[in-house]
């Protein structure tokens, strides 16, 4: 795995192509992470007057669903794309719900004021941190004691058909060993023991992990080749590719995809954690 990317380097990389594809495929983003939502929400066992913070927010799906359902607290979003906070605030502008906002910022930096939370949440939105004991320290001086944190983090590329599938097709014809030493950040927090160590660092306790397997509903073979090939691992992969070798590889991918493609479309199995701690 590629170390991990400086925070700069990070806030440069979504505020560019990344961020844009995630804006562009709101929709689909949230319709195939829709299991990995439901199982933060039911694990962040929310209040009805909870205040809520939801970390590496994106286009804000997390924060509105924990805003409705703490009707009487406060979600507070935060992610360092500008894009996507400004998306976020366009869709909860149209859609609701009030006591929903959102904060453009490094989770990691950021100043919180102390205790601000009661439930920190977030999907997949943890793992892209420069160090991530600092930035789990950031957050729970931002949680009150007591407080609880439960996000999903993505396990092994190996046990992650929807990546694997196509990105090893993708790596054969680019001439790669494997597809493993693009996997970068998007897998930073896939060995237990990191996280344990991760959030105990950071003076997290009572950190447990359950495995969540969701079969990922990825559309036609199209929509997952654009869905696939947009994202940060893929683009990982790409790099420093001609443009003649990147299309072969695009059509790697897409004929270890037809294959696998049902009438209703391809769904291939992922594999996360679940993780909860305290303050």
């Amino acid at each position: 795995m590629d170390a991990q990317l400086t925070n700069a380097e990070q806030a440069r990389a979504w505020r560019g192509p990344a961020s844009a594809t995630w804006v562009d495929n709101t929709e689909r983003h949230d319709r195939v992470l829709a299991p990995y939502l439901a199982a933060v929400v039911e694990a962040a066992e929310l209040s009805a007057t909870d205040r809520v913070l939801d970390v590496g927010c994106g286009t804000g799906a997390l924060t509105r669903t924990t805003a409705r359902l703490a009707a009487d607290g406060q979600a507070t979003g935060v992610d360092r794309s500008d894009e996507m906070v400004a998306a976020a605030r366009d869709i909860t502008d149209a859609e609701g719900p009030l006591n929903a906002d959102f904060i453009e910022a490094d989770a990691e930096t950021y100043a919180f004021p102390a205790g601000e939370f009661d439930t920190m949440v977030s999907r997949f939105g943890t793992l892209y941190f420069d160090d991530p004991v600092a930035a789990f320290a950031n957050l729970h001086g931002a949680l009150r004691p007591g407080g609880r944190l439960a996000f999903s983090c993505w396990q092994s590329l190996a046990t992650n058909d929807w990546l694997r599938v196509p990105l090893e097709a993708a790596a054969a014809d680019l001439g790669a060993a494997d597809a493993t030493g693009s996997a970068g950040p998007a897998f930073s927090l896939a060995e237990p023991d990191r996280v344990r160590q991760v959030l105990g660092d950071a003076g997290f306790q009572d950190v447990e992990l359950a495995a969540v397997d969701a079969p990922l509903p990825l559309g036609s073979v199209d929509d997952t080749l654009t869905y696939v090939a947009g994202g940060e691992t893929a683009r990982r992969l790409f790099a420093g590719h001609e443009p003649a070798a990147v299309e072969r590889a695009l059509a790697a991918m897409r004929a270890a995809l037809e294959p696998l493609a049902e009438p209703d479309g391809v769904r291939l199995t992922s594999r996360a954690w679940l993780v909860t701690a305290h303050a």
